[in-house]
């Protein structure tokens, strides 16, 4: 009935209310040029749709968060938070990176940054929708339809990876409406080049998470290398930097308030487009039970690291990317509860509803199975998150991973299920590898304990069919600790390739425990892949009458964002979060010196204070701020996986790196509201100033091209 997926250019923003709204695919940005010219980007849109040009071909991704290449020898700029798994690999209690910061002064210095550590880039993006949807049958049940989808989809990357330099993925768009198909060149030897100390890199930590004003030093270097045929190779230290083929200028020159940004990055997660309903099983259920859940786990954590710097610092990542998720939970709560977007999307929605009521030839039964089909979703979520929680334990995870693996490794490739094929073999073994740098046995029982008990007390909506039976009980819990030989790096990894049979017939406890649980686990799968592949016939129906419906009202159509290549853009801009208070748009370095206590996360580095002190501005002095910027404000449309994402000025050159949004902004994941909405990035002058007169990193500032003011 609906056949919109090409949106008339006069439809995008033909009206003011979507200024700085949207992540938009690379493709659609000449039909913004209307709104590219009036904020003041001087690049052409044409050429900033081509990825194969500047200032496209030099954003890259890391699979979770954003970067670029600033130098022809593949050095990256990302954030220090992206870094940090790559930072903590490297740091012992005698060499702690993490408190004191690194930096190589030459090649050879710098440090493996783990088989985690990736560097992606996109070379081209192709419309598969046609190919995806080829063999679906209106008849088809849930499962089957999903499971003609993902054959459908392995297929196309099959092909797109005949190369086995291309990392291929087709995503969803539009909740299934489109697919597109995305090369990227996989680079696996990335080193660990230059970070700051954390007490620069971090300094505010967990405090200041989301909050403004900040004064973070936020950001990390890292370096892309090749064989020496120029091709992506295992690490080796034969390897030679990777050539890039383009990379961005750095322009010290800097913003001023109502400047105009273009930002690149790869968004993770959206959800504009979730009904009402929706919206509220999240803000009554899913996120007060996920906090909570993942509280709890913190406060496991420090009670059994407290004492032992060796096993904190191996939980530090951890610690660290709970509590980026846990600040960003309580944000998402307390943004529901200052706006009822519930409420919101509620009157939205009873305008749609009486639209499509009126439109001829419409599916009458479309609304009201596509509510159905929501709640059904919303119960089988809780269920899903009661097994997360009954599964926490990491040599449990690693148990039914590798018996998977060897289930899925008696099928031909292409039968595999998505996420155990061959071409994830090197995923797999990297997290199995990377318990090496953050397991502690009894860290990881406490854990494991712990949420037993937790998941005992769950309501019984949450509790997984089958699955209570089959858990051990807490006082057999240390006996699998001591009878799993799974927490020994080499012996976790000898089990890849064995075949189900012999896992099945290991004494390793846990192993045992994941055979145990295996069929409920599978089960759980299979309920999901019939309920997503019903979902995936109603939603996109759904989503082609939401695009008319914003059509017919001048209004921005753009998909949620899917951890693809997103451009958005918007303004260096003040806000006001609550009212008779306005936050300006710039912090200082003066600020670092009024936050610093002395003690952690406010415990500036020595040599930092000191040159703030001495007034050692240098090249990096604000003419209107009379000293040196650290963070700014903007109005650009951003979430998680845009962290490290390249902030640009209107000529394209890097002004900034994004790496979070103030705590009013956080409900933005649901509902952009650009009176509040606001991303919060470093100021690329303070970065080249700590590298300047702090750090000494004499030998990266020579490596980059950087733009300085003319004064």
């Amino acid at each position: 009935m609906f056949k919109y997926l090409v949106i008339p250019a006069a439809v995008l923003c033909a009206t003011s209310a979507c200024a700085d709204e949207g992540q938009w695919q690379p493709y659609q940005l000449p039909q913004l040029k209307s709104e590219l010219k009036r904020i003041g980007i001087a690049i052409p849109a044409e050429k900033l749709a081509d990825l194969s040009r500047h200032p496209m071909s030099a954003i890259v991704s890391l699979g979770g968060c954003s970067a670029s290449f600033v130098s022809d020898a593949g050095l990256v700029v990302t954030n220090h938070h992206c870094a940090y798994g790559a930072i903590q690999r490297n740091s012992t209690p005698e060499h702690n990176y993490i408190a004191n910061g690194f930096l190589a002064k030459t090649r050879d210095a710098e440090l493996p940054g783990g088989p985690n550590t990736l560097v992606y880039v996109t070379d081209k993006v192709e419309n598969v929708t046609s190919r995806v949807l080829k063999d679906i049958q209106p008849s088809m049940s849930g499962k089957a339809r999903s499971d003609a989808v993902d054959k459908a989809i392995k297929a196309l990357i099959a092909e797109c990876e005949s190369d086995k330099i291309y990392r291929c993925s087709v995503p969803a768009f539009h909740r299934g409406l489109e697919y597109y198909r995305i090369r990227q060149m996989m680079i696996r030897d990335v080193r660990l080049v230059y970070a700051p100390a954390n007490s620069l890199g971090d300094f505010g930590g967990d405090i200041d998470n989301y909050e403004w004003p900040r004064h973070v030093g936020d950001y990390a270097f890292l370096r892309a290398y090749v064989g020496k045929d120029g091709r992506p190779a295992d690490p080796s230290p034969d390897n030679v930097p990777y050539k890039s083929k383009d990379f961005l200028v750095v322009s010290a020159e800097g913003l001023k308030n109502g400047d105009p940004v273009l930002l690149a990055g790869y968004p993770g997660r959206t959800s504009r487009y979730k009904l009402p309903s929706e919206i509220r099983y999240a803000r009554d259920a899913a996120y007060p039970a996920k906090a909570a859940e993942i509280q709890s786990d913190l406060d496991v954590i420090a009670a059994v690291t407290k004492d032992s710097e060796a096993d904190a610092v191996r939980y530090a990542s951890v610690v660290k990317s709970l509590n980026n998720v846990m600040k960003k939970t309580r944000g998402l709560m307390d943004g529901f509860a200052r706006k009822d977007i519930a409420a919101i999307k509620d009157v939205q929605d009873a305008e749609f509803r009486a639209w499509y009521a009126k439109q001829p030839g419409g599916d009458k039964q479309l609304l009201a199975e596509l509510d159905a089909l929501i709640a059904a979703d919303i119960a089988l979520s809780d269920e899903e998150f009661g097994y997360g929680v009954a599964t926490t334990s990491d040599l449990l995870k690693s148990g039914n991973t590798l018996y998977r693996l060897a289930q899925e490794g008696a099928k031909p490739d292409a039968e595999r299920e998505a996420g155990y094929q061959q071409r994830d073999l090197t995923f797999i073994k990297a997290r199995l590898n990377r318990l090496e740098q953050s397991y502690v046995g009894g860290v990881d029982q406490a854990r494991f304990t712990a949420a037993l008990q937790r998941y005992a007390k769950l309501p019984k909506s949450m509790h997984v069919s089958g699955l209570d039976a089959l858990l051990p009980p807490l006082d057999a819990v240390p006996a699998l600790y001591t009878q799993s030989q799974l927490g020994d790096t080499a012996t976790r990894l000898s089990w890849i390739g064995k075949d189900a049979g012999a896992i099945a017939a290991s004494n390793d406890a846990f192993l045992k425990l994941a055979v145990k649980i295996d069929g409920v686990t599978q089960s759980l799968k299979e309920r999901r892949k019939e309920l997503d592949g019903n979902l995936e016939r109603v939603i996109p129906q759904y989503m082609a009458a939401v695009i008319a419906w914003k059509k017919s009202q001048g209004k921005p159509v753009y998909p949620d964002a899917n951890s693809t290549l997103r451009v958005t853009y918007g303004t260096v801009s003040p806000y006001s979060p609550k009212d008779g208070i306005t936050k300006g748009p710039f912090t200082t370095i003066e600020g670092i010196v009024e936050k610093n206590t002395g003690k952690a996360p406010f415990d500036a580095p020595q040599n930092l204070l000191d040159a703030i002190k001495a007034k050692r501005y240098g090249k990096f002095k604000d003419p209107i701020l009379g000293t040196v910027p650290v963070d700014f404000l903007t109005s650009a449309d951003t979430t998680g996986g845009n962290s490290g994402s390249a902030v640009m000025n209107k000529h394209g050159e890097l002004i900034g790196l994004n790496f979070d949004s103030t705590y009013e902004s956080i409900t933005k994941d649901w509902y952009f509201d650009r009176d509040i909405t606001r991303a919060i990035h470093l100021d690329i002058r303070y970065m080249l100033w700590v590298m300047s007169e702090v750090d000494h990193a004499d030998n990266l500032l020579k490596e980059m091209t950087i733009k300085y003011p003319k004064r």
